[in-house]
């Protein structure tokens, strides 16, 4: 399966998926800040609006298996830094879709010119996904307490992330 998986960009034939893949991971409640879900007009917006959309593909089934948006995480001066979140399909979760879904975003990234890349609210109890950047560079900035409301309400530290491009 793994060979199968391909990473490109979105094209508008896949925001049904994507919104799909999104939502999922809004409706957890334990990752993205966003609390609403997105529609397929909402989604389609949102998506058109990113400096870059990458996708992960089943090049034989055609599913859409994950996700990523790439964005400014700021203007001017700061500029040159990104800020990047990313969602894969829970069915699809432990099959590294997401590590390749960093490595071509940090890729896209340099291709835009941005030097940094910088995760703004990584929830502290992500812990796959705090060992997948440790692993690939990147570096935690510190903790800020209480930074995260889960669905539940409870809140969780949030651990900022940054790599230089």
């Amino acid at each position: 399966m793994e060979n199968r998986i391909m990473i490109r960009k979105y094209t508008s034939e896949d925001i049904c998926f994507m919104v799909s893949v999104w939502n999922e991971v809004v409706d957890e409640g334990t990752a993205f800040p966003q609390e609403d879900c997105l529609t397929v007009e909402t989604g389609e917006a949102f998506f058109a609006g990113q400096s870059y959309c990458g996708i992960a593909q089943d090049s034989e089934s055609g599913e859409v298996l994950g996700l990523y948006i790439l964005h400014p995480n700021n203007i001017g001066r700061c500029g040159h830094i990104c800020n990047a979140s990313y969602a894969v399909a829970s069915r699809c979760r432990g099959r590294h879709i997401g590590e390749r879904l960093v490595k071509d975003c940090m890729e896209q990234a340099r291709k835009l010119g941005f030097k940094i890349l910088q995760f703004n609210a990584v929830v502290a109890s992500n812990i796959h996904a705090r060992h997948l950047y440790e692993r690939i560079g990147f570096h935690q900035l510190g903790v800020i307490p209480g930074g995260f409301r889960l669905k539940s309400g409870i809140f969780e530290d949030i651990c900022p992330y940054y790599i230089e491009l």
